[in-house]
């Protein structure tokens, strides 16, 4: 139930984003309301993903290699959410954003990488 909310929680966070970021560089003042509402959404992620740590910590205590895995996808989460973040502060005050956007596809591909193809509860799709 957690893995399920964690990652409707990121793919409402994802679109929130796209769509913040579009009213941003149109000019609509809407972009903003959708931030606020994207920050509380990051505090859903964020409470999910350390229930989620938290299980994985009860669960696989024996099992190191996991454990960091699940500490990387963690912080690179984190990461994910202060450079989305960055992108639509940028974004608001009419500034170049092109490091955000690197950041941003950097940490999705780890976050990936470790969440969907890693680690136990993930789908099992990439070996």
């Amino acid at each position: 139930m957690t893995t399920h909310l964690h990652i409707t929680a990121w793919v409402i966070g994802v679109i929130l984003l796209l769509v913040s970021y579009a009213m941003y560089k149109s000019g609509n003042k809407a972009g903003k309301i959708l931030h606020m509402i994207l920050r509380l959404d990051y505090l859903l992620i964020i409470i999910t993903g350390v229930l989620l740590f938290t299980h994985y910590f009860s669960v696989y205590t024996g099992s190191a290699g996991i454990l960091g895995e699940v500490i990387v996808k963690m912080v690179a989460g984190l990461w994910m959410i202060g450079a989305m973040e960055m992108l639509l502060t940028k974004t608001s005050k009419a500034k170049p954003a092109t490091g955000a956007w690197i950041q941003i596809v950097i940490a999705f591909v780890i976050v990936l990488v470790l969440g969907l193809g890693r680690l136990p509860i993930g789908f099992q799709f990439m070996g």
